[in-house]
């Protein structure tokens, strides 16, 4: 379950995301995009030389993922006015947060972001290269990062003309929360690209990472369909898109998480 040079990218999962000693909320952002950028690469250090194309895609996948959300979530933080001004807010509870706590944080943190990219891991680990699953799974994860990269330009753009009005142009128009249904569909497309390669007991470690990360996404979705309602929920076009556009899933006529008890 875990082969010695797993540990390898445990180390680079902490050492990417421990920017989260400057800001807590770091380990779980700006230090995750980072840990998938800093995992791809180790990957393609330690296999390179074994790796056929699709599995060198993959890698690509993870380091393209990690920098464009690392990056665009520093950004944010750092020029995005309105995103500074109520982060500033919270700042009065980041100083209180234990030095211990943080490290907790730290080390749990190191070990979802391995579970996550274990599919990938394991497959280039046992040596099983080819198949159609690592073909699906390239695929899958190239479009989740193009539907996560368009939602948040989109986005961006429709804050920066409205600042004070909800998003529903482009993919928005299609679901509500169109990027965390690309990173939900990204750790769905890497988790495919282990059939085939990850064996036995290995499996419950890629389970985990894709049921924690499906948890934490519906979770974000929930948090801000709770602002949004407190935001627009006098709306009247707020109201009415809600009620027509589905929360994350496109194809699922769910509208709305929160009566859902065990979705924090």
């Amino acid at each position: 379950m875990f082969p010695a040079n797993i540990w390898i990218i445990f180390a680079v999962a902490l050492v990417c995301c421990s920017v989260g000693f400057k800001n807590f909320v770091w380990f779980m952002s700006v230090g995750y995009g980072f840990a998938i950028a800093g995992i791809g690469i180790a990957l393609l250090v330690m296999f390179l030389g074994s790796m056929n194309i699709w599995e060198i895609l993959m890698c690509a996948l993870f380091i393209v993922y990690g920098i464009r959300l690392g990056g665009f979530l520093l950004y944010r933080e750092l020029k995005n006015k309105n995103f500074r001004n109520r982060k500033d807010a919270d700042k009065t509870n980041e100083k209180k947060i234990p030095v211990f706590v943080k490290a907790v944080m730290w080390i749990a943190m190191g070990f979802f972001y391995m579970f996550e990219t274990s599919p990938v891991f394991y497959r280039l680990n046992n040596g099983v290269h080819g198949g159609i699953a690592e073909i699906i799974g390239v695929v899958i994860m190239a479009v989740a990062v193009l539907i996560e990269s368009i939602s948040d330009r989109q986005k961006s753009a429709a804050k920066a003309k409205r600042p004070n009005r909800f998003c529903d142009s482009g993919l928005f128009r299609i679901v509500r929360c169109p990027n965390y249904f690309g990173e939900i569909l990204f750790w769905i497309g890497c988790f495919v690209s282990g059939i085939g390669a990850v064996k036995g007991t290995q499996w419950i470690i890629a389970v985990l990472g894709l049921i924690l990360i499906i948890y934490v996404m519906l979770s974000g979705a929930k948090r801000l369909e709770t602002r949004h309602e407190k935001n627009y929920g006098n709306d009247p076009e707020y109201r009415a898109y809600a009620k027509k556009t589905p929360l994350v899933f496109p194809p699922i006529p769910i509208y709305s998480l929160k009566d859902v008890g065990f979705i924090k």
